[in-house]
């Protein structure tokens, strides 16, 4: 956000009061105040900082012919950088305390980012801003810093390289605001990730500001205007603020009225109205100087607290950590912020060389805090042994590609086991991906080459059409537009001889998860009509299963389907590594996971899941594979095995559980092989 006005434009005190709605927004929207649209605080702060740096280099360009780039960054180094430097050193340190290994590894390349102003392009490269696992990034807000510092960047040079040109400068900036607004408009329904984080998509808005003040400058405007739109800005803001959804049609269309409603408060400042009244209050005031610092640190509050107590009780604990936030924001505007901008006497190369210094420093902390793997050595054996298991889930993909020929044109093929047309065609959910590790050794060992096929949370069945609460509708109908388009290749992939089926079969039969994830919820429908009735979800599935296998049959000799591991659950390796790590912090919740459970807990949705597979296994249809031996004994199963966790979560297998019992799938492959041996005979 941009730092509070300097001496370069006549103090506005109705800037601050906007400041201070943006800010006020944006942290109530964080901390799970019933503000829906809290987050476009974000859009009012572009286009107050768009007005007054627009003001700021066009009268230094209408007065001097030029911008003085060397006294501009000075200033905005002077303003921005000593609070930004202090949140995030402080950040680190707490950081260091509280986050796991791969979490402060990740935090590590995010400081990097935030630093060199790039956390924007770095954060749209890793999620979503409105997805639950933002929660977890101490540094995610930086990223309208970065749009704002690219700001500061490209439209000194655009003035530079314009100067000779002043109403094709003009034109320029008023093109490349539309062509802005354009893009954000037509491509958030399809790219929302992009417009929301990247600096071409937002641009616009900082540019509504910087033609704002253009027009003011040079049209002697008083700022004066009229009450009424004064009343009609404020209107679309507050109600932007309470109205506007987060998610897939953010920004586009929908960050129109935030920032028209900022023009017309800032366009009619001046007026003597109730409006400009409220913001000039010496209260809104206030919290609008405080606001840099507020928004710089609420954020990391917030997510540092949330991950401590795995989230907050009650309304209280969110006002008390909401009251911590302004505490360190008056700490840092009053003791970081106001003694560097006021100290008019401090150098200019003294600025420069302060700002360098620190910037090294974080980009070698950042640095070493990724090459050392987010510092493991931090926490006891206990804990250690679900950091393991949590950073224990990422496998290589590099062989993948999308098939741009028929059969599987469009769709992703993940090839394992050696080079070679594949004989073996695993299809399934995200526990194929679970399980891939495993599989691709075991194709190896019998050098018998394979291809995967999965998609995350889609059914392997033909016939039948899912909608998940965790998915987007989008995702949902390419679940179904891909399982279509599998059952339509079967007789094309000449290669292939056998077929393996992976799922979460209770999740499928079941509809729902189970412990911790039991707020998912899954529905399954068949592909012809649109929802099935009277027909519970285990039938659907089990009359799926029994299609499936009549298909691939058809075509395959051998059809071999994985019985589901075992589900633990109440483990999660995360959530079990963090209650071991703060276990004795006096804030920390009490656990809440176990790496056991009892067998006889499991029997009902095991035996859903088993429903639909053994009658087909009895009539010699299929083959089932089943990998309960190597997770439980007689009583139990474990999340655990001779110390090494074999879960990332409550029903996905970790790598070295994978690996450790790719045995179970000696069968497809030596299948595979016998058969090979035989036609070479």
């Amino acid at each position: 956000m941009s730092a509070p006005l300097g001496q370069t434009l006549p103090y506005r005190g109705d800037i601050d009061g906007l400041r201070a709605v943006a800010v006020l927004s944006v942290v109530l929207y964080h901390f799970g105040f019933p503000l829906q649209g809290g987050f476009v605080g974000v859009d009012v702060f572009f286009v107050i900082s768009g007005f007054l740096i627009g003001g700021i280099l066009w009268r230094e360009y209408d007065q001097t012919g030029r911008i003085w780039l060397k006294n501009f960054y000075i200033r905005r180094f002077r303003r921005l950088a000593p609070a930004f430097f202090t949140m995030a050193l402080v950040t680190t340190l707490v950081g260091w305390a509280l986050l796991l290994p791969f979490e402060f590894r990740e935090y590590g390349k995010s400081l990097i980012a935030a630093t060199v102003y790039l956390s924007n392009v770095f954060f749209f490269r890793g999620a979503g801003y409105f997805d639950a696992a933002s929660e977890d990034k101490p540094l995610l807000h930086t990223w309208s810093l970065a749009v704002e510092e690219q700001f500061y960047i490209l439209l000194p040079l655009l003035i530079i390289f314009l100067a000779r040109w002043r109403w094709g400068l003009l034109g320029v900036l008023v093109a490349v605001w539309a062509a802005s607004l354009a893009g954000s408009i037509l491509l958030t329904p399809h790219f929302q990730t992009a417009t929301f984080y990247l600096f071409p998509f937002r641009a616009w808005e900082l540019l509504s500001g910087v033609l704002l003040a253009i027009w003011g400058y040079e049209t002697g405007r008083t700022w004066r205007g009229w009450a009424v739109l004064s009343w009609l800005g404020m209107t679309l803001i507050l109600a932007s603020i309470v109205l506007i959804p987060s998610g897939p049609l953010f920004p586009g269309l929908l960050s129109v009225p935030p920032v028209l409603g900022t023009v017309l408060v800032i366009a009619n400042g001046l007026n003597r109205n109730p409006v400009n009244r409220m913001l000039c209050h010496r209260h809104a005031v206030f919290v609008g100087a405080i606001s840099y610092s507020l928004y710089l640190w609420h954020w990391p509050v917030f997510t540092l607290s949330t991950y401590l107590r795995d989230g907050y009780a009650n309304l209280l604990e969110s006002l008390v950590w909401m009251a911590v936030s302004f505490g360190l924001a008056w700490l840092s505007w009053r003791f970081v912020e106001t003694p560097v901008r006021r100290a008019r006497s401090l150098p200019g190369g003294f600025v420069f060389g302060g700002t360098a210094l620190a910037s090294a420093l974080l980009l070698g902390l950042g640095g070493w805090l990724y090459t050392q793997n987010g510092l493991p050595a931090r926490f006891g054996p206990e804990a250690r042994t679900h950091i393991a298991a949590s950073g224990d889930f990422l496998q290589d993909w590099s062989r993948c590609y999308t098939a741009d020929t028929l059969p599987l044109d469009g769709l992703e093929v993940c090839p394992i086991g050696p080079d070679g047309p594949p004989r073996i065609l695993v299809w399934g959910d995200s526990h194929v991906r679970a399980f891939k590790e495993g599989l691709d050794l075991a194709a190896h060992e019998a050098e018998v080459p394979g291809m995967i096929l999965w998609r995350a949370g889609c059914p392997p069945i033909f016939g039948v059409r899912k909608v998940e609460n965790s998915a987007t509708a989008a995702q949902d109908v390419a679940c179904t537009q891909a399982n279509k388009q599998i059952e339509q290749a079967l007789g094309r992939l000449d290669t292939v001889e056998t077929v393996l089926l992976i799922g979460r079969w209770s999740y499928y039969a079941t509809g729902t998860g189970v412990g911790l994830d039991e707020a998912n919820r899954i529905a399954l429908h068949p592909t012809d009509v649109p929802e099935h009735i009277g027909t519970g979800q285990a039938r659907l599935l089990a009359s799926g299963a029994k299609h499936t296998v009549q298909k691939l049959s058809a075509w395959f000799p051998t059809v071999y389907v994985l019985r589901q591991p075992p589900e633990i659950p109440f483990y999660d390796s995360r959530r079990a590594a963090r209650e071991a790590a703060h276990g004795t912090w006096p804030l920390a919740p009490a656990p809440q996971t176990t790496p056991t459970v009892n067998r006889a807990t499991l029997a009902v949705r095991s035996a859903l899941a088993d429903a639909p597979w053994l009658p087909l296994a009895e009539e010699g249809r299929i083959r089932f594979l089943d990998p309960w031996p190597f997770f439980c004994d007689a009583d139990s199963c474990s999340a655990v095995h001779d110390g090494t966790g074999q879960y990332f979560d409550n029903n996905h297998i970790t790598n070295s559980a994978a690996l450790r019992v790719r045995d179970v799938f000696a069968p497809v492959f030596s299948g595979v092989s016998q058969q090979t041996a035989l036609t070479e005979q």
